[in-house]
């Protein structure tokens, strides 16, 4: 397993996303789910404590209360990598003191955890000081109830800020990044944060891997619509570019045996700083899709294919 740099932590190689908990996968799906992906050797479990605020009649929380139900049945906890985030709570938004600190007691009551292993700031908060989110962070590490922090959502000018305000105060420093990025979303997070990622020595773990499901090759041209409430964003993918990835995944992973889903998440294993994607499942037909990702091991002239085939178009 891949190991965090600056951490003791090591992670399986795909981490399982759980935005979907509570949303489209009820606690049983969600409890099947967690378990097959335990079974397969899977250690890192990724959510927020927004999720799912944005699914109608959901206030947020869904997702932690589902995951700290299974923890307690499945007694597991010390054998797990527990990822959550603070910012984007509906009541508790941003990341200065008082809403860090309330927020963190929410979502360990929720998990049932007496600490999170790796704690995120959802958003980049430009409204409160450097110092005091990363002071509130350093306060939580010294505690004892988080372990390490990452920032999601980041600018590279901002990261490379935050970075040297902990490295100048002593201050718990960032591990990690979480951006925007796919085989259909690479202009976030390619050139400057990348850079700042490998210069520094983070982490990354791309959201969205699958751009909305998209990648997993169920949206086609001229196909029926897909039951999804993520459908009409991710059919915005359909387009020329697209079309031509989701032709290079197509005969790649007709050469391997494997599925569209899990060669665009190998792509994503292959690029520089990318210690695992980040990938969800409503149900475990789904699981079992992505999980080959984890040992698929593309060739260069595969892995040149693909990037080549999405790249964005120039402009002229």
């Amino acid at each position: 397993m891949p190991r965090i740099p600056g951490t003791d932590l090591d992670v399986f190689g795909l981490c399982l996303g759980s935005n979907v908990f509570g949303w489209t996968a009820d606690a049983a799906d969600s409890f099947a789910v967690l378990d097959d992906y335990v079974e397969a050797g899977g250690n890192f479990i990724d959510t927020a404590d927004s999720y799912s605020a944005f699914a109608p009649g959901n206030s947020g929380g869904e997702s932690e209360t589902i995951i700290g139900r299974w923890l307690g049945e499945r007694r597991n906890r010390d054998e797990l990598t527990i990822a959550t985030k603070v910012g984007k709570l509906p009541g508790l938004e941003g990341t200065g003191r008082a809403t860090v600190r309330a927020a963190i007691e929410g979502s360990l009551r929720r998990l049932g955890t007496d600490r999170v292993d790796l704690y995120y700031a959802h958003v980049d908060d430009e409204t409160t000081p450097l110092e005091e989110t990363l002071g509130t962070f350093d306060e939580l590490v010294r505690a004892g109830l988080v372990r390490y922090v990452a920032a999601s959502n980041f600018s590279a000018p901002r990261l490379t800020e935050a970075l040297a305000v902990s490295d100048r105060d002593g201050l718990a420093r960032y591990v990690a990044l979480q951006p925007h990025y796919s085989l259909v979303e690479r202009e976030e997070y390619e050139g400057a944060l990348a850079d700042v990622c490998v210069r520094a020595g983070l982490a990354c773990f791309p959201y969205w891997a699958l751009a909305r499901g998209f990648l997993t090759g169920k949206y086609r041209p001229g196909g029926a619509g897909v039951d999804s409430p993520r459908a009409t964003a991710a059919s915005r993918y359909l387009d020329e570019r697209g079309i031509a990835v989701l032709t290079a995944l197509d005969e790649i992973a007709t050469a391997h045996e494997q599925t569209v889903a899990a060669v665009a998440l190998a792509w994503l294993r292959a690029r520089p700083g990318v210690t695992a994607p980040i990938a969800s499942a409503r149900n475990v037909s789904q699981l079992a899709g992505i999980l080959p990702a984890t040992t698929l091991e593309l060739g260069a002239d595969e892995v040149a294919r693909l990037t080549a085939a999405s790249a964005a178009p120039s402009v002229t």
